[in-house]
């Protein structure tokens, strides 16, 4: 399957566009990104939605794992076992994999909560490629 997905957190785009960065982290939505997949990444000129794209890059996704954030942290499944949870201050590996600046779980939460609201526990994909 094919996706178009934008960047619009800036301190990640140059990173992405290098290829120092291959993860980001999305909501899951109706139609949830498969290992295999592609996905055609651009950025904008100006005000997202509003203005030509600046930049593509396209992917294969080679990792994708579903997981759930809440005010807590982050809940994910490890094979058929009960869910894991790790606090939002345990999370700086995946933070600094996804580009956060600076790299820390907390900044993580930040930004997912200013993007996407987390005002009650929402699945997500963390997607790499």
């Amino acid at each position: 399957m094919r996706h178009c997905k934008a960047f619009t957190y800036k301190p990640k785009i140059e990173a992405v566009r290098a290829g120092e960065c291959r993860q980001t982290i999305r909501p899951l939505g109706k139609r949830p990104v498969k290992v295999g997949d592609t996905i055609l990444f651009h950025g904008w000129e100006g005000r997202p939605y509003w203005s030509k794209w600046s930049w593509r890059l396209e992917v294969t996704v080679k990792s994708c794992r579903r997981v759930r954030f809440d005010d807590v942290g982050m809940w994910m499944e490890l094979n058929s076992e009960e869910p894991i949870q790790m606090e939002w201050e345990w999370l700086d590996i995946v933070a600094e994999r996804d580009g956060i600046d600076p790299p820390t779980g907390l900044e993580l939460k930040r930004i997912l909560t200013e993007m996407h609201g987390l005002k009650e526990p929402t699945e997500f994909q963390i997607i790499r490629w």
